[in-house]
């Protein structure tokens, strides 16, 4: 630990949560966070915090901009992840701010000398690859459910199981409704935070066992569909957002109304629940392409489906998509957008056309240069 001591000396510091863990584990420590004992706000600003905590005392280390909260309780009142009375003060030891945490693995600190301080054996867990809870007190904060789920996602490659008293507590939290409190924003964020993970699919499926995932995506609530999502999920595009492709591919077999359904639950971003009608759109074109054969009126209508003539850029990923798994389709593909995409209204335009007709005989031309491709392709 090296912080100035010019702004420290005298207050008990200690780095806590996710830094002493990934260190634990051999994993790259990308942010710090701190927890100070025994101090005030007043004594933190007076030596150039910044105060940036909204709900409890958090401030930004004038040098590093690392953040340090103060140590604090909190108390339950009322329902979901925001009913919560919280309590700072000088006299919050570093136990009773610890112990607040949801899992044991995410309770442990370290002093300035970097020796441990674990009261609640989050290192024997972290040997035995177990996530746990710290307390009882798990059932008081329904985002628990979806933070663990999300760090099995994370840790399940290395051997981790969720503790089965956990998943007890985690039912409960679904059985009692209070996952239902919480809102759609925070959901989502948890949900875009696990496609990012080594292991997606681990989280839709804690949730699916407490739970959870029948009140929050029912659309998923099923073995069938998270296994075909398990293994779209493995089969990705290179150089695009894996976490935004992770999504597509594990909603593209649902139904559209299904999928459209699910996005506005979660208030999926745009660009998101754009990208899955497009795959799900995609996966349509190879399954036909493989049942009865493509035919030039087939392409033509997935360009027009994904808006390909006014957003071309979208048409490159999503032959890569295709190239994964039908490589034979995904060159046809290219080949036909390449020669129908050259073919503009303005040459039609030199030609007399104009108004409805110049429509028509574009698309016309588009359509017979795709029919030479596919023909040829024999698909």
């Amino acid at each position: 630990m090296n912080e100035p001591r010019d702004v420290l000396e005298g207050f008990a510091v200690y780095r806590v949560g996710g830094a002493v863990r990934d260190a634990r584990l051999g994993w790259p420590v990308t942010d710090e966070d701190w927890v100070v004992v025994g101090a005030t706000p007043d004594a933190l600003t007076a030596r150039g915090f910044i105060p940036v905590g909204r709900d409890f005392p958090v401030f930004l280390h004038p040098v590093t901009h690392e953040e340090y909260a103060l140590a604090r309780t909190e108390r339950k009142q009322g329902h979901g992840y925001t009913g919560f009375v919280v309590h700072a003060s000088p006299e919050v030891t570093l136990e009773e701010d610890l112990v607040r945490r949801d899992l044991t693995i995410n309770a442990m600190a370290e002093d300035a000398a970097g020796h441990l301080v674990d009261p609640f054996q989050g290192a024997q867990d972290l040997e035995a690859r177990v996530l746990r809870h710290v307390s009882e007190a798990f059932v008081e904060d329904p985002l628990r459910v979806l933070r663990t789920a999300r760090f099995w996602a994370r840790y399940r490659e290395l051997g981790f199981v969720i503790a089965d008293d956990t998943k007890r507590l985690m039912r409960w939290l679904c059985d009692s409704g209070e996952i239902g409190h919480l809102v759609a924003e925070r959901v989502w964020q948890e949900t875009v935070k696990a496609l990012g993970e080594p292991r997606p699919i681990a989280y839709f499926t804690a949730l699916q066992e407490c739970g959870a995932l029948a009140v929050w995506m029912p659309e998923l609530d099923d073995d069938a569909d998270l296994a075909q999502g398990e293994a779209a999920m493995a089969i990705l595009p290179a150089n695009h957002d894996p976490a935004m492709w992770r999504w597509a591919r594990l909603l593209e077999a649902l139904a559209d109304d299904a999928r459209e359904a699910l996005c506005e639950r979660l208030r999926v971003p745009n660009a998101w629940r754009d990208l899955s009608r497009q795959v799900a759109r995609t996966r349509t074109l190879r399954q036909k392409d493989d049942d009865v054969g493509l035919t030039g009126a087939d392409v033509m209508a997935w360009f027009d489906a994904i808006d390909a003539w006014r957003r071309s850029e979208r048409v490159e990923p999503l032959q890569r998509y295709l190239a994964l798994e039908a490589p034979a389709l995904a060159e046809c593909v290219g080949e036909a957008w390449q020669f129908a995409s050259a073919i503009q209204a303005q040459a039609l335009l030199e030609e007399g056309y104009r108004g409805k007709a110049l429509g028509e005989a574009l698309a016309q031309r588009r359509l017979a240069s795709i029919d030479d491709v596919v023909r040829l392709y024999k698909l």
